[in-house]
């Protein structure tokens, strides 16, 4: 945020040319490219767009080598662009592998057009006509142009599509309201051009006929319809749909009467008595679920031309709001269906009902449809008969609510007939996919927003306004769930002097909170309770014990592990939980693999289940397998990264680990992104096994995070499963776990350069690995002091712990370190001026880790090699090395890696007089940097800055970025750097306005 400047707003427009505009005045947004890279990030504001998405729109396939490179480019100049108009520097965020736009109060206008768009669409269910007609004038003069004119590529071509179907949309929908409401000449014109234009849009033809129909100039309404079968015949080969031909012979009959029947949306008239019209009433308080409706409004124009019948199934947990959906939707569209409206409640899950069957729900059917009692055939395939034949031609909407099983549907659905069939159920229906064309929408919990809006409509919109946040933490709280909703606002609608506060201290005990939202033994826990009991007890037994772990996304081996099975078995029992909807799909993890959801209430009610049916022992032991299995995997993926013998060896897992060998080398196929995805997994098993007093398995898990912490840059998560496990260690008197956690902590001190806290702890965690007898562990903490006193610029002292840590290396199995220390020495020996040495011992350490599985220690060997080829001159050498380091980094996830390659390389570039390409190279090693926290490596790349900043000419620029890098070294107490920044800063003091040399600022740097 810019200091002492009044920020301001900007407004994005998209509806036509790009446009960026503040009050009204557009900004200059550059190129081709750069208006394509924010074309892309305002689409997508608030979400992540990554690289290779903006490289795709840009380049479309065929994008340069320096791609990335010139998307950073694009970026800086965009956020340069929007400084300069005093708008939020934080506009435009770097995220992992990609770029965000943050919205904040800057205004877009595709949002705001779908907002009032669900406003026109409701007023206009509501029978508020002329206000619907009011806001889709406002919409259509949002349109300024060709949605994105002149952009193309990637996901810019599928918006402008999308943006391009939304405009005819609107036009068919704003001339149908003008016909409702009588403006049939100006329907009329608004359509002749966009009939003209998209002559196989049959409904914007329909909406044509009937306004010229009604305006009297019948001829014109019968020759749009030649026209239109015309060409329907001879580029589709087919007829023009029923919708149109009905319309035809109507208007052929001059029966203005039965024409107007069929106009969309308008009041509902009195329906005669044999019409069934059996919807329930929709619920006050419905909300949200915008884009659920507006994939069920594509039913009813499917159903005027269904062949086969238009079918909807909404599926979804208990509580999450089926039914009222498919009640609200019902009421919405019911005036489509002229025939009438049938609605079963086949109550497959009702506390107090049984299911109701096929036959009972057909009796209760015919007699709807006017069919008396006596008439009615006892055989359940007659009576599905005269069902079928009495709908046969009719246009009806069936809504079958609450559905247990396919059998209780099948006889219910209509034969022919433009009708349309809507089902809610727990159950996905999967087996209907094969015979019936179903439209599947699967109902989430309600987001934030959402809830908040229903609990307002509830509550009074002044109650939700006085504690917003309140409100936002009683919808998490009750997990976006509708019916959970529904049950506070009646206790906050009843108990008005209690506020929103007062209700969420109650909901956060946990042990409590289904009490609260099960009143009466109803509400979530009897529902909740319906779906357990038909569990297989198998599946029931894997959800009691994923209960007790305080998880809510997780992978199929978590599974396997707290039942005690195999894998495929556990995936198996999974699929049962996820087709009862008491377990969710997550979106797919970094690996590929299906990982599954718990709603928090559910995780609550599997852990009350657990603890009613199963003993202590039995919960335990759960535990216990989970944990070893954990340590299992995470153990064979650290020594994957990191090399065999870094760390104790576990002992034997027994009988307590049920994964096979073959399913591990699965599991881990990528070690690093298996340990990225399980982190949480990780992180809380660690906290339980300290508290419960398991303090082997604490450290040991809390040791084999370490790769992880480092190198996606996870600092505080390292901090709090260290220090969780060190007391559990001191606790249990662990010596060995006591020695292992000082010395990681002293590694994090060591990460985020506070290396006078490290060298202490290293030196305490020395004391208890002797103690312990664990002389590896004393070489790793030797290692990390010698890191300790290179920076502080001791470099004798260095050398000296180095080589008596090689020499406890030679004493173990630990190729990895032994490897890496090496690579350290030959670091120290370079800046002692051995630099000759200091290669050789270089290529010694990366030959010495070949065999081993270690890739980050040999990835951080060959940047040490680039660092010291650079001390000799040898800069193609060196540029191998750096792009070498890059592409290794890049393929293990390892960000602190991938960020010192790029600055190696930039240093590279700038030597070589490859200014333009440093400066990106460069820019993207800060912001990498940045993005693990890392000051130190920051100021190192701004010294390269200045370098190359030099090399241009731009002699301020230089000075700035070698004022920001020496106060960052002085800070951090990096004397030896501290040192190089000043002498290049008296380089280009001396030299005034003269540019200075390569070799100058070579010798600068790197001579003592």
């Amino acid at each position: 945020m810019t200091e002492g400047v009044s920020l301001r707003r900007l407004s994005f427009r998209v509806l036509g040319p790009l446009k960026a505009e503040i009050e009204g005045e557009p900004l200059a947004l550059g190129g081709a490219r750069q208006r394509k890279v924010l074309a892309m990030l305002v689409l997508s504001a608030g979400q992540v767009v990554s690289v290779d998405s903006l490289t795709e729109a840009v380049w479309q396939g065929a994008p340069p080598t320096t791609a990335r490179n010139q998307i950073a480019i694009c970026i800086t100049a965009l956020r340069r662009i929007f400084r300069s108009a005093s708008v939020d520097d934080e506009l435009i965020r770097t995220a992992h592998h990609g770029y965000t736009l943050i919205q904040g109060d800057h205004r877009i206008d595709v949002q705001a057009a779908h907002a009032l768009l669900a406003e026109a669409r409701t007023a206009a269910a509501e029978g508020r006509t002329e206000e619907a007609a009011s806001c889709y004038e406002r919409l259509l003069g949002m349109w300024y142009g060709s949605p994105l004119e002149g952009l193309t590529g990637g996901h810019l071509d599928h918006a402008t599509a999308r943006l391009g179907e939304l405009w005819l949309d609107l036009n068919e929908e704003y001339a149908a309201l003008q016909v409702q409401l009588g403006r049939y000449r100006a329907a009329a014109n608004r359509l002749v051009t966009l009939v003209e234009e998209h002559p196989l849009r049959e409904q914007a033809r329909l909406h044509l006929m009937s306004a010229q129909h009604l305006a009297g100039r019948r001829a014109d309404a019968l020759e749009t319809y030649r026209a239109g079968r015309k060409i329907l015949v001879e580029e589709l080969g087919i007829e023009p749909g029923p919708a149109l031909q009905q319309l035809h012979r109507r208007i052929l009959q001059d029966s203005e009467t039965a024409l107007t029947r069929d106009q969309p949306p308008h009041p509902r008239t009195a329906t005669p008595a044999s019409t069934p019209a059996q919807l329930p009433l929709p619920a006050a308080a419905f909300t949200g679920r915008e884009e659920e409706i507006a994939l069920l409004d594509e039913l009813v124009h499917a159903s005027a031309s269904a062949e086969p019948l238009a079918i909807a199934a909404l599926s979804g947990a208990s509580g999450v709001g089926k039914s009222a959906l498919a009640i609200h939707w019902a009421n919405r569209v019911a005036e489509h269906y002229p025939d009438g409206q049938l609605f079963m409640d086949l109550c497959g899950y009702d506390v107090h009902e049984k299911p109701v069957s096929a036959m009972k729900a057909l009796d209760s059917s015919l007699r709807a449809l006017g069919v008396h009692g006596a008439l009615i055939p006892t055989d359940l395939k007659e009576r599905a008969a005269l069902y079928r034949s009495l709908m046969d031609g009719k246009r009806m909407l069936i809504v079958l609510d609450n559905v247990r099983s396919i059998d209780q549907i099948l006889p219910l659905f209509p034969g022919r007939g433009d009708c349309c069939v809507v089902i809610t159920s727990r159950d996905p229906l999967g087996d209907l996919i094969g015979d019936y064309p179903v439209l599947r929408v699967p109902l989430r919990p309600l987001n934030t927003d959402e809830a908040c809006r229903m609990l307002g409509v509830m509550i009074g919109p002044e109650r939700v306004g006085a504690e917003p946040g309140m409100a936002a933490r009683l919808a998490q709280l009750c997990d976006g769930l509708p019916l959970a909703l529904r049950i506070l606002g009646a206790q906050l609608v009843n108990k008005p002097h209690r506020s929103l506060s007062q209700l969420v201290a109650r909901l956060a005990d946990r042990r409590r909170r289904l009490d609260l939202l099960s009143p009466d033994h109803g509400g979530l826990r009897a529902e909740f309770a319906l779906s357990y009991r038909e569990l297989p007890p198998a599946a029931a037994q894997m959800y009691r014990r994923l209960g007790l772990l305080s998880l809510s996304h997780f992978s199929a081996w978590v599974g396997a592990a707290a039942l005690g099975t195999d894998l495929d078995h556990a995936e198996d029992l999974l699929d049962v939980l996820v087709d009862a909807q008491l377990l969710e799909m997550s979106p797919h993890g970094r690996l590929g693999s299906p990982r599954y959801r718990f709603l928090d209430l559910l995780r609550l009610f599997a852990w009350e289940r657990a603890h009613e049916e199963d003993t202590p022992a039995e919960r335990e032991a759960a535990l216990d397998r989970t944990v070893a299995t954990l340590l299992v995997l995470a153990d064979t993926a650290h020594q994957q990264l990191s090399g065999k013998g870094h760390l104790p060896p576990l002992p034997g897992p027994g009988e307590q680990q049920p994964l096979a060998t073959r399913q591990i080398e699965h599991i881990l196929g990528c070690p690093m992104e298996w340990f990225e995805t399980e982190r949480p997994i990780l992180i809380d098993l660690v906290r339980v096994c300290a508290e419960s007093g398991r303090a082997f398995p604490a450290w040991a898990l809390a040791a084999r995070l370490v790769p992880l912490c480092e190198t996606r840059g996870h600092p505080v998560d390292w901090r709090s499963t260290t220090e969780w496990a060190l007391m559990a260690a001191r606790e249990a008197g662990d010596e060995l776990g006591i020695g292992m956690m000082l010395r990681s902590l002293g590694a994090l001190a060591i990460y985020q350069r506070q290396y006078q806290q490290a060298e202490p702890l290293l030196e305490q965690a020395m004391e208890h690995l002797e103690e312990a007898g664990d002389v590896q562990g004393q070489a790793l903490a030797l290692r990390n002091i010698a890191v300790c006193l290179r920076f502080a610029g001791d470099l004798d002292r260095a050398a000296g712990h180095c080589r008596a840590a090689l020499n406890l290396f030679d004493r173990t199995e630990d190729i990895s370190g032994r490897a890496h220390a090496l690579g350290l020495l030959a670091q120290i020996e370079v800046e002692r001026g051995n630099v000759r040495l200091g290669i050789r011992l270089t290529r010694q350490a990366i030959a010495a880790g070949e065999g081993d599985y270690a890739l980050r220690s040999k990835t951080q060997n060959i940047y040490r090699l680039a660092e010291a080829l650079l001390r000799t001159g040898e800069l193609r050498e060196a540029e191998r090395a750096g792009r070498k380091v890059v592409q290794l980094t890049r393929d293990q996830g390892d960000r602190m890696g991938e960020a010192y390659g790029l600055r190696v390389l930039g240093e590279v570039q700038w030597r070589q007089f490859c200014l333009d390409e440093a400066v990106a190279t460069l820019r993207d090693a800060y912001e990498a940097a940045g993005g693990i926290g890392d000051r130190f490596l920051q100021a190192r790349v701004q010294v390269d800055l200045a370098c190359t900043e030099a090399l241009r000419g731009e002699r301020n620029t230089a000075l700035l970025h070698l004022w920001e890098a020496l106060a960052a070294f002085r800070l951090l107490r990096a004397p030896v750097w501290e040192g190089h920044t000043v002498r290049l800063r008296k380089l280009l003091d001396d030299l005034g306005k003269e540019t200075p040399g390569v070799t100058d600022l070579t010798r600068a740097l790197h001579d003592s």
